[in-house]
């Protein structure tokens, strides 16, 4: 923020799923979820899937992200379209980091950043960003091991379709589309129905399986609504299908494809995953919609 009101930011995605960039060097100019609302709106706004504001790990305002200030510089301050802050966000850790590199604030080719679901460790990869985003797990893995599923999730227009509930930091349940339902044409204007509810909503990964270690998935995000490319979420869908097919057989090495790319996912050992994709920068301008 300038001394006249003016607020600098940055445009970036990571397979169209896009984020708005703001720094805040000394951690002094927080912004409050009707700000974050207004520069995410695609008509009155700026317009973005979400908002990142990037501000020095040691003045984050939780103590939770402080503490990892000894392990990671700069805190990823993430928050949804509707202003509430998430856990996580794969394809917003690339952005980040992409910035991160683009400024200088970090130069080598492989650092941590520090997030509300604890320190990641991203990396550069030609001409993809890689994060691991840390540790995963079935949310009720006795049930899902029993039947593959603990939840039921309702489409417009569809019966409810079973789905599998993961926790990748953040939220997921993902459902294998039946051969009835074509995954182009599902009406993701709503949010889908879960039974039994998340009680502060869930992001919802629709898969259709293209071949071995390949997969097609769109994907209704919490406080958003269906975006391009959710990278957890990409992540999820992975894992949920690798553990429907049977982790001794399955690949470690998953293609997603989502509306707005491709990403690459990779089972890694100790019940960690990573996600690789590409970080684009796409614009710098300066906003007066938040004095």
């Amino acid at each position: 923020m300038t001394d006249t009101g003016e607020l600098r930011f940055t445009k970036g995605h990571g397979t169209e799923n896009d984020f708005v960039l703001v720094a805040d060097p000394d951690g002094s100019h927080d912004l409050t979820a009707g700000q974050v609302r207004l520069l995410t709106d695609r008509r009155a706004g700026i317009g973005a899937d979400g908002l990142i504001r990037v501000v020095p790990t040691q003045a984050a305002p939780e103590q939770l992200v402080r503490a990892q200030g000894a392990q990671a510089r700069w805190f990823m301050d993430y928050r949804n379209a509707d202003g509430g802050p998430a856990e996580m966000c794969g394809n917003g850790a690339r952005v980040f980091a992409a910035y991160l590199r683009r400024e200088g604030l970090e130069t080598a080719d492989e650092f941590t950043i520090a997030t509300r679901d604890g320190v990641k460790v991203v990396r550069f990869d030609g001409d993809l960003v890689a994060v691991n985003l840390g540790s995963w797990r079935l949310v009720d893995a006795d049930g899902a091991r029993k039947k593959g599923f603990d939840v039921m999730v309702k489409v417009q227009g569809h019966d409810p379709m079973p789905g599998l509930s993961l926790d990748l930091g953040n939220p997921h349940i993902v459902v294998a589309l039946p051969d009835s339902a074509d995954l182009a044409s599902l009406d993701l204007t709503a949010v889908p129905e879960v039974n039994p509810a998340v009680a502060h909503g869930t992001n919802i990964e629709f898969v259709r399986p293209i071949g071995p270690g390949h997969i097609a998935m769109r994907v209704h995000e919490r406080g958003v609504g269906e975006t391009r490319s959710c990278g957890t979420g990409a992540a999820a869908a992975a894992l949920a299908t690798r553990w429907w097919a049977g982790a001794d057989t399955a690949t470690d090495e998953w293609q997603v494809d989502v509306p707005g790319g491709t990403l690459r996912v990779r089972v890694l050992p100790g019940q960690q995953v990573e996600l690789a994709g590409p970080a684009v920068l796409v614009a710098d301008g300066v906003t007066t919609l938040c004095p």
